[in-house]
Formats: structure tokens, C-alpha cells, sequence
């Protein structure tokens, strides 16, 4: 009987997560890959006045525009000169029961790596003015922040979002 329940142990398989890697201000950060569209080069950005200065604005992609923010901005970051390692990934989050399509400005894309489950700890403590919302684990193998892309942005930053969709859906820039 104990062989029989040391072979269902065994037989169990690890549930692997995949995560996409970036860079922010040399540290790196990991989302799920499942919140992924599309990796982008620095393409053109049209700006928008009165928003909040980490959107950049908004970019058009295929006849659709998403709206871009800069992470580094977003996270009290120094802003760094976009150069040619400065990406853009699209990311599709849920909000206001609305699926968004967003633009996150990063330094460096790195590449795609898969994490165990039982691989990562659960957000440490830092202290109760620190907000660890936007942390969903660190890797164990090596130090990474694994993001949790959806709680980076508020419901303010989601609305603000959400209407410049909704007032540049029937424009084009070319």
C-alpha cells in the first residue's frame, strides 16, 4: 500500500507557469505569458494632453489604437531615453468587465521562462506603506519579480485608460 501512494506521489505532475521576462531599471521582472499578445519594437506613439505623464499616449496596430504607458513611470521609476532595446509589450488585462488591450513601455524584453508552481514564495512583507498588490511572487531559482500586470494599474488609471480607447476608437494616425 505505501509503494502504491509513493507512486501517485511521483506520478504527479509540477504545474508550470510561463512567464515573460523584461527589464526595468536593470532589475528584471516576469509576467504571464497568458496576459501576452504581441512584442513591439519602438514604434511611434501619439501623445494625448491632460492624461497622466507615465501614458504615453496612444499607438495604432493594425487599424486599432492601444493605449501605451511607461512602466518605469508608472512604477516611481527614473524615466530612461528610449533606445533600441526599448520595447513595447501589448497586454491584454480584464477591466470594468472590458477586456484592454495596453501598451507597457519596457527597457528590454529578455525571453520566456517557465516556473514551477511550488517554485515561487508568495509576496514578502516590507512594511505597511509599501504596496506589494502589484508582486505575485518571487522566483525562488533566481531573484525575479513576478508582476501581477493587472493590479499595477489602479481603477482611476483603468478609467482614464478605458476613455482614451473609447475617444480614439474611430481615428486612425498615420
Amino acid at each position: 500500500m505505501s509503494q502504491a501512494l509513493h507512486d501517485l506521489n511521483q506520478s504527479k505532475t509540477t504545474t508550470k507557469s510561463e512567464f515573460l521576462t523584461f527589464f526595468l531599471d536593470n532589475e528584471e521582472y516576469a509576467i504571464k505569458i497568458e496576459n501576452v499578445r504581441e512584442i513591439l519594437g519602438l514604434i511611434d506613439i501619439t501623445t494625448i494632453p491632460n492624461i497622466p505623464a507615465y501614458i504615453k499616449g496612444v499607438l495604432n496596430l493594425r487599424d486599432k489604437n492601444i493605449s501605451v504607458i511607461d512602466l518605469r513611470l508608472k512604477l516611481n521609476m527614473d524615466f530612461k531615453e528610449y533606445d533600441d532595446r526599448t520595447s513595447i509589450i501589448i497586454i491584454e488585462i480584464s477591466a470594468n468587465s472590458r477586456q484592454l488591450l495596453i501598451g507597457a513601455v519596457v527597457d528590454m524584453v529578455s525571453k520566456v521562462i517557465q516556473i514551477n508552481d511550488e517554485d515561487y514564495d508568495e509576496t514578502p512583507y516590507f512594511g505597511v506603506d509599501v504596496n506589494t498588490g502589484i508582486i505575485q511572487g518571487m522566483d525562488k531559482e533566481k531573484v525575479r519579480v513576478l508582476s501581477d500586470i493587472e493590479k499595477v494599474l489602479t481603477t482611476d488609471d483603468l478609467n482614464v485608460i478605458a476613455n482614451i480607447a473609447k475617444s480614439t476608437e474611430y481615428q486612425t494616425y498615420n
